[in-house]
């Protein structure tokens, strides 16, 4: 296999492992013994004070693999272990122009987006921020979500969420 076949096959495996991973921290870490750091990310826009959140810090808790990766994919004869940094880098950009550029719109890029795919993750995003409480939390993932999320929803199903 000549050595671009391998890096970007690295790159793309280190990429879609990064939504399970996504999924395994939202659910099992955020949710579970660091709720302080995530608990504000729950709250409504009108009670939080200032453009950060607690949550930010996973930000740079998320950068450490990536950032090892690429010292020592580029220090060591193992040249491929850079590229799982890449991919955990380029999912890290794709996870903040969704997540927080998107649909948190703590910037105001893509505020015209309105597609079959982009409506499902808004549900599902929605439907985990619809509770606010540690333990009482679905859909976890960002890019995954189940494909309840892109049905239409009846009248009776939005009046069920706004009851929660």
């Amino acid at each position: 296999m000549s050595n671009w076949l391998l890096y970007t096959l690295v790159t793309v495996l280190a990429y879609v492992g990064m939504e399970f991973m996504a999924w395994f921290s939202h659910k099992y870490i955020m949710h579970g013994f660091l709720w302080k750091w995530h608990e504000d990310h729950h709250l409504p826009r009108h009670h939080k004070t200032g453009f950060f959140e607690k949550n930010d810090r996973f930000f740079l808790v998320f950068a450490i693999p990536s950032a090892f990766s690429y010292m020592f994919g580029s220090m060591t004869p193992h040249f491929w272990v850079f590229f799982i940094g890449v991919g955990i880098s380029l999912y890290g950009l794709t996870y903040f122009l969704i997540h927080d550029v998107y649909i948190h719109q703590r910037f105001t890029w893509f505020r015209q987006l309105d597609g079959w795919y982009s409506r499902g993750i808004l549900r599902a995003h929605g439907a985990h921020h619809a509770r606010t409480e540690k333990d009482s939390g679905e859909s976890f993932g960002l890019l995954v979500v189940h494909p309840k999320y892109f049905k239409k929803r009846t009248r009776k199903q939005i009046s069920e969420i706004k009851e929660h």
